[in-house]
């Protein structure tokens, strides 16, 4: 997967517009409170940036991890892990009585996996997957999987909880990711673990945070 020809000018490109991407969710969800636009914004440009790559070099998509061809291998590989996670997850949310699950997760449960999609295309394959790619200078793997992780961290700051989750969570995508590319398992497995996580341990209600100011003006 590797033999594709990608410049370094439009590796360096694209890193550098996940990271302002990455910024704005500072100015655009946690100071303005534009979560959903800012959500839908992001969805809508990078799957227009996807397209016009595609249209460009239509293997740069298989490049990147969307493919099925392995996805029941992705699949085995994170599922024990999954399990896992979710289970420390109800311990801790046992502990601290921040269990908190309600219909809300079943719109998130279906939402979720596409943002979490979103999520592994720009934080892994376009940042991981070409810094793991550049030839000049060469990345050593250790910087390769642990840059992605803190800036998986770092978009979930103040919460510590979801910042100790998504760095530790996110070496284990990078690692994987770069051994098997596929975009689609690890989306799902985001996007699934990170409800639960939101519902029991920092007791949070995501649905409520992206579609209560639209609720409110229907009401």
């Amino acid at each position: 997967m590797n033999n594709i020809s990608i410049s370094n000018k439009t590796r360096t490109f694209e890193i550098v517009a996940v990271i302002i991407t990455t910024l704005g969710k500072f100015v655009f969800m946690d100071y303005l409170k534009w979560r959903l636009p800012f959500i839908l914004t992001a969805i809508v440009f990078w799957t227009a940036y996807l397209i016009y790559r595609r249209k460009r070099n239509p293997d740069v998509i298989k490049h990147w991890g969307f493919r099925t061809s392995n996805f029941h291998n992705v699949v085995r590989t994170i599922f024990p892990v999954g399990i896992i996670a979710l289970a420390v997850f109800v311990c801790i949310g046992f502990y601290q009585d921040t269990i908190n699950i309600t219909w809300h997760i079943i719109p998130i449960l279906i939402l979720y996996p596409i943002w979490g999609i979103i999520q592994q295309f720009l934080l892994i394959a376009l940042t991981a997957g070409n810094l793991s790619d550049l030839k000049q200078p060469p990345v050593p793997k250790v910087i390769v999987i642990i840059i992605p992780a803190l800036l998986f961290g770092l978009i979930h700051y103040p919460y510590t909880w979801l910042m100790i989750g998504s760095f530790a969570l996110a070496l284990f995508y990078a690692f994987i990711y770069l051994k098997q590319r596929n975009i689609y398992a690890l989306g799902i497995f985001h996007g699934w673990l990170g409800a639960f996580f939101f519902y029991t341990v920092v007791n949070r209600d995501p649905f409520v945070e992206a579609f209560g100011p639209i609720l409110n003006i229907i009401n």
